[in-house]
């Protein structure tokens, strides 16, 4: 949520020497199209249609966070499109995270007709936002648009009105995948903890999970040689 295919630009060209590797931003993000919806049953249905777009009947697919939510359900709701499935540090389980909040309310009430550059933005967001980095990485969905002036890449109305549907698990009790699941999670990051192995096992009975203790919640950003590693290894 609220990153773009070019937080993959490094891990994605190293993978590229054994793979080849398509980055796709998801709806309401990135270059990708601006839509009403934003629910996990939408981003799997544009999956599915981007990959009869482009021929892909068969592929290694590798999601980090909510796009690591978007593959899981790919994978149990599609699992012959899916060769080997890798989820960057996330769970199938239910988030609720009120730095979310507190990172929305910022960019809401950033004022884009008075701004003056990304690194300002940063300096408005100080109040709401505490960690230097998560105020750099909101400050990289801003553009300039034709006329010069400052302008939300991201739908951010769109996204903000789905934050609580977004934390939600799209799984259900029923969904599972039993090809090869690599889960990668970050010994700094929360979001996959010892009790959530269960939960993944359930899903995913073939899973591997393997930490990369040096990392955040980015590892493939934070880590990105034992990231890439791991991919590998897979």
């Amino acid at each position: 949520m609220l990153g773009s295919s070019r937080n993959w630009q490094s891990a994605g060209t190293e993978l590229a020497a054994h793979f080849h590797v398509l980055v796709p931003d998801l709806r309401n993000h990135g270059g990708s199209p601006h839509a009403d919806g934003m629910t996990y049953e939408a981003m799997l249905d544009d999956a599915v249609a981007w990959l009869d777009t482009n021929g892909i009947s068969r592929a290694t697919f590798v999601g980090h966070s909510m796009g690591g939510k978007v593959a899981m359900l790919l994978a149990c709701r599609h699992s012959e499109r899916v060769e080997r499935l890798v989820v960057a540090d996330i769970a199938p389980r239910d988030y609720f995270w009120p730095g979310h909040r507190q990172s929305f309310a910022a960019m809401n009430e950033l004022n884009l007709a008075a701004l003056d550059s990304r690194a300002d933005a940063e300096l408005r967001f100080e109040a709401r936002v505490t960690n230097f980095p998560l105020r750099k990485f909101l400050a990289t969905n801003l553009e300039r648009g034709s006329d010069g002036q400052w302008q939300w890449q991201i739908n951010l109305p769109v996204l903000t009105a789905a934050l609580p549907t977004l934390e939600q698990n799209p799984l259900g009790e029923a969904d599972r995948f039993i090809g090869p699941t690599h889960f990668i999670s970050g010994g700094k990051s929360t979001y996959i903890e010892p009790r959530d192995h269960a939960a993944i096992c359930r899903h995913f009975p073939a899973a591997r999970i393997t930490v990369i203790a040096e990392s955040g919640h980015s590892p493939h950003m934070e880590a990105r040689a034992a990231f890439v590693a791991a991919v590998l290894a897979n």
